[in-house]
């Protein structure tokens, strides 16, 4: 870096500590300033920490997620109050004529993330939040305690709330922190809100505080003793009880609870984990609600822990993740694990039979949910039922809608489409009652709209009450299903890539500068849907998709005529190219022949559209 660049990283970094309310912060960045001249070290992370570019964080329809650090880049209490100014701001803007009627409300919600390091943490965050939401002459519900995903999405509409914010970084590593925010209809934002929010934070008005927050949360902070609630006088402890009891209610009201235990009593002993997150009291009540039997708790994960000691990364999902549970669930017996993630809006199921244990992946729990309440409540509810399910999650479910006689659509990945598009049924006279994505994420019934590990626990639980009742078990299930409806085959995966250039390289080269080819080695194409901009679907007759398209987060679905389905995106929040691929096999052939025939593509297809060795992507270890 030039000595001109990085007085532009100085300057930013001493403008950066003159609105910092964070004294550990602030020192931290003041020591780096000051041993700069002398430490080379010192001086590197100033131009890490404030890009000589003026960079700060993005913020997208994720909201932000980034390491709790120093800087406009990562996650700290500055970046935490511009973030909410800007909000506010955009929100007095779009509900201007709703606000000439009453205080507009936003509801906060938070999880047990921290670095106490810096001082930084979700609680921290969620307080300074609701500070500049009251700041900006709103009402503000900061629920008290550390909460669930899918409940927070649930107080937002129960309250007409405008907007909500949930502090969470879900599933990633321990050193990051989140800023998740919802719209009014209780699903997560989407686009053009994201793009229009990060317009309001850019904004001078907004990146200065309007106040000085670090010495009114200072001053609190001194009187803590006289406060009963856990944030020093700012969380609505009574309102946050009121809350997670109509939110149980609002479960046994949607008809999701059908009492299998009743007609079949419960054989089998369930083991649950809650990552180390936030789940564990809340996974309780479900199963209560629900009228499970106790779960075996894994006793080293069941506590919020923000080191996650037991875990390299807290995913369900991740390869090795459930061993702890899979060992604790042996020696006591337990024949089902049901695991939440950090932050309790997904669900992974795995199941001990034939003396093995089978982890489900996504597609077959949803498949399973997905049927198990079309059969409970779908088919006689008097109303048209809709379900949905993200583009990239399989096409079996779509098949069951075929069959059974209910609505099935497609939407774009990620759950704030799938919400999204489920009220928007619900508003054209469908009952949504489900939706899911093949990352886990399911919305069972109808009492959010956002993905929800505490309905699909209950819900799975029952179903397996279900089966085991009719002695069976969950995987002779899942391939009673592949009987009835056709085997469905996938090979998801991802490759590492580094470089945004290689992806948008990749894409150009598939397009062909608008030539798609007609096959890939020795399989003929039946479809091609390009979602990055500016958009072509070979199937509709102007030749333009009917899903939004988008110059940043391009989607490619390739339709076989053999009936095999592939699609390539690169995640939004990671540095993934990922893949998915999926096969039906045609009725009467065996799972083995599809799943050999699958591998045998997967490889023709990857090696001849992506071009592994020659862009550098780094294979899945």
């Amino acid at each position: 870096m030039t000595t001109q660049s990085f007085e532009a990283s100085l300057q930013r970094a001493k403008e950066w500590i003159q609105f910092d309310p964070n004294q550990k912060t602030r020192n931290h960045i003041s020591a780096l300033i000051e041993t700069s001249n002398s430490d080379p070290k010192a001086k590197e992370e100033i131009e890490k920490l404030f890009p000589s570019d003026g960079s700060r964080i993005g913020f997208g329809t994720a909201g932000l997620r980034s390491a709790m650090k120093c800087g406009p880049k990562h996650m700290n209490d500055l970046v935490i109050i511009q973030t909410t100014q800007g909000i506010a701001r955009y929100c007095q803007q779009e509900f201007a004529e709703k606000a000439k009627d009453k205080k507009l409300l936003a509801v906060i919600g938070y999880d047990h993330r921290a670095n106490p390091d810096l001082d930084l943490s979700s609680k921290s965050f969620a307080i300074l939040a609701k500070m500049a939401f009251l700041e900006a002459g709103f009402d503000c519900v900061l629920l008290d305690g550390y909460i669930a995903t899918p409940i927070l999405a649930y107080a937002i509409t129960k309250l007409d709330a405008v907007c909500g914010v949930m502090v969470t970084a879900s599933h990633n590593p321990k050193d990051d922190a989140g800023f998740k925010v919802y719209w009014s209809n209780g699903c997560q934002i989407t686009s053009p809100t994201d793009s229009n929010i990060a317009d309001s934070i850019e904004k001078q008005e907004n990146l200065k505080p309007w106040v000085d927050y670090g010495s009114i949360l200072s001053s609190r902070m001194r009187d803590a003793s006289s406060y009963t609630d856990s944030c020093f006088g700012y969380g609505d402890t009574e309102q946050t009880e009121i809350i997670v009891e109509d939110y149980y209610a609002a479960v046994v009201g949607s008809g999701l609870v059908s009492n299998q235990s009743a007609k079949y009593g419960q054989n089998f002993k369930i083991c649950y984990t809650a990552m180390h997150g936030i789940g564990h009291k809340f996974a309780v009540k479900s199963s209560e609600v629900f009228n499970v039997a106790p779960f075996y708790s894994v006793p080293e994960q069941q506590e919020p822990n923000y080191s996650f000691p037991t875990v390299s990364f807290p995913n369900p999902e991740e390869d090795g993740a459930l061993d702890l549970a899979m060992k604790f669930a042996d020696e006591n017996g337990c024949t089902l694990i049901l695991a939440n993630d950090p932050d309790a809006d997904r669900l992974a199921v795995a199941e001990k039979s034939d003396g093995e244990w089978t982890t489900f992946h996504g597609d077959q729990i949803g498949v399973m949910l997905g049927l198990w309440i079309w059969d409970t409540i779908g088919k006689d509810c008097g109303k048209k039922v809709a379900m949905c399910a993200s583009t990239v999650s399989s096409k079996m479910l779509a098949t069951i809608a075929e069959a059974e006689g209910f609505y099935f659509e497609d939407t774009l990945t990620g759950f704030k489409w799938i919400g999204s598009r489920l009220v928007e049924l619900r508003n054209e006279g469908y009952r949504s009652l489900f939706g899911y994505e093949e990352a886990i994420g399911f919305c069972c019934g109808d009492v959010v709209s956002d993905k929800d590990g505490l309905t699909a626990l209950g819900t799975m639980s029952e179903l397996a009450i279900n089966v085991y009742g009719n002695g069976g078990t969950l995987k002779g299930h899942m391939q009673s299903l592949y009987d009835k409806y056709g085997e469905f085959c996938s090979n998801n995966g991802y490759y590492l890539c580094y470089d945004s250039k290689i992806v948008d390289k990749i894409f150009v080269d598939i397009r062909n500068g608008g030539q798609y080819m007609e096959t890939v080695g020795p399989y003929e194409i039946e479809s091609i849907r390009d979602l990055g901009y500016p958009g072509f679907d070979s199937t509709t007759a102007d030749k333009k998709p009917t899903l939004p398209v988008s110059k940043s987060s391009p989607m490619l679905t390739i339709r076989f005529k053999n009936g095999t389905v592939a699609q390539f995106r690169a995640s939004g929040t990671e540095p993934k190219f990922k893949y998915y691929i999926e096969m039906r096999g045609q009725p009467g052939v065996a799972r083995e022949v599809v799943k050999k025939d699958l591998e045998e593509m997967s490889k023709i297809i990857l090696e001849k559209l992506l071009h592994p060795k020659e862009n550098g992507l780094q294979s899945k270890l």
